[in-house]
């Protein structure tokens, strides 16, 4: 018997190390996971089969809906809504960014939009509602996090009064972070006739490929014309303190315009996905939607079925763009290499860097793997403020000129594994008023000073260094 299981061990081993070789992205990463599974019998290959595979590369086993996606990307053709609905830049550096957005995410940079800017979660979610609450057509809302509660149930009445009002209600929801929505609560809601549908179910038959491959959006679209997205999922944490994290901060954005176009599309594109309805042909689900205000805007969208990690190619971009300055806010600031070299050629050459992340965090591995790269940072210069609140925000502000809010986080997760989507908008003021809320959080008390954290505990050091060896994990 111990032969037999000697043999299999060789054999899986054998055959995930010649898939790590094959088809791994970062030399690093492949000699990591094969040290897993050749230390870790059996272990380390499913490890690696359940959080390692390269989506992009990995060819033996495919999802069929995945080539659909594809082909709802690269079919996507640009709105026309007169001559100037797509913006031409005179600034080459944004001019760079949008083309390439353009061709990662099939979504151009569309003028005559309105962008408000939503910073706490009540008046985020009294925003959202009230659009609801003037829904005519169509209601699409797609979440990461649907959590029972307060918000939920505010969701369900305004639901059940627009279908009343024969409003049509579509609602996916991914079956990892909305673990609780099902059973009775999904049924609830399909009992009003909402159209609701997790996305990428767990279970036992593809399992390898949906449990580390989440969709990690925030979108509303109202009518086709009105469109929400950012960091807030439908959870009471954001307007009550309802865990020891207190409540949660983030920042989201309420368009309308063109861009809102876009949006939908990204909707459209995973409804489909989720439930087989085909919506692309529907007139009735992309209306012409008149200008509604100066600012420009872009919709980025990224996941494992895409050909390129476009979430982290837009941050590398803006990083590489900027001129004076820096902002970055975010949860989980725990990114590879390519970014990290990025922030310190900035650093280095006189930009000012800024980076604003919580001092407390609801993982514990992702917080010392985060802080695991700060001493480099400091290093070069880089100014690390921590907030002493819990703050969800994913925002990235260059020379006040430009601003990008939205679900991607700077982690290996959201850059291959998870199904993200950021609005990019290149506007002066509402870039200077993001990082103005952004520096007034970066006070003096809590900055990192280098020598300082330089000379923090070693037990500290090494657990930061073990949770760093599992970042490519989260």
């Amino acid at each position: 018997m111990n032969t037999y299981i000697l043999i299999a061990y060789l054999f899986i081993s054998v055959w995930s190390a010649i898939n790590i070789i094959f088809y791994g992205s970062r030399p690093t990463k492949m000699v990591s996971w094969i040290l897993a599974v050749f230390t870790l019998p059996f272990a380390g290959a499913l490890l690696y089969y359940l959080f390692g595979v390269n989506r992009r590369k990995f060819k033996l086993f495919k999802l069929r809906q995945t080539e659909k996606r594809k082909h709802y990307s690269e079919t996507y053709k640009e709105l026309k809504n007169g001559k100037h609905s797509v913006h031409e830049f005179n600034s080459s550096a944004n001019d760079r960014i949008a083309n390439l957005i353009r061709k990662n995410s099939y979504f151009a940079p569309y003028e005559g939009n309105k962008i408000t800017l939503l910073n706490t979660g009540e008046e985020t979610f009294k925003s959202i509602f009230e659009a609801i609450e003037h829904a005519k057509e169509s209601i699409h809302i797609q979440y990461y996090i649907l959590e029972q509660g307060e918000l939920l149930d505010t969701f369900y009445e305004l639901f059940k009064k627009k279908r009343k009002e024969g409003v049509e209600i579509r609602m996916i929801y991914d079956s990892f972070g909305s673990s609780k929505m099902r059973g009775k609560m999904v049924k609830r809601f399909r009992d009003l006739g909402v159209k609701a549908s997790s996305t990428m179910p767990i279970r036992f038959g593809n399992l390898l490929f949906t449990l580390n491959y989440r969709n990690h959006r925030k979108i509303i679209v109202i009518d086709g014309s009105i469109g929400f997205t950012g960091g807030y999922n439908v959870s009471d944490k954001y307007i009550k303190p309802i865990s020891d994290l207190g409540v949660w901060q983030d920042l989201h954005l309420k368009i309308e315009g063109p861009a809102v176009n876009s949006l939908q599309r990204v909707f459209v594109k995973d409804f489909h996905f989720a439930t087989k309805e085909k919506l692309m042909a529907e007139d009735a689900c992309f209306p012409k939607i008149a200008v509604k205000g100066e600012h420009v805007a872009q919709i980025i969208s990224s996941g494992p079925d895409s050909k390129y990690p476009s979430i982290m190619q837009q941050y590398l971009a803006m990083i590489n763009a900027a001129e004076k300055s820096i902002c970055i806010a975010n949860p989980y600031f725990i990114p590879g290499a390519p970014v990290l070299e990025a922030l310190r050629i900035a650093a280095l050459s006189g930009i000012e860097v800024n980076l604003l992340a919580p001092k407390k965090s609801d993982s514990l591995l992702a917080k010392y793997s985060m802080f695991s790269r700060f001493e480099e940072l400091l290093q070069v210069g880089v100014n690390i403020y921590l907030r002493p609140d819990f703050s969800h925000s994913k925002v990235i502000v260059i020379d006040n000129r430009m601003a990008s809010v939205g679900s991607g986080n700077f982690d290996y997760r959201s850059f291959e594994h998870n199904f993200e989507t950021n609005a990019l908008v290149y506007d002066n003021v509402i870039a200077k008023t993001i990082a103005e809320l952004f520096k007034s959080h970066c006070k003096k008390e809590i900055q990192l000073e280098y020598v300082a954290f330089k000379n923090r505990p070693i037990l500290t050091k090494f657990v930061e260094g073990l949770a760093k060896f599992f970042s490519p994990l989260l």
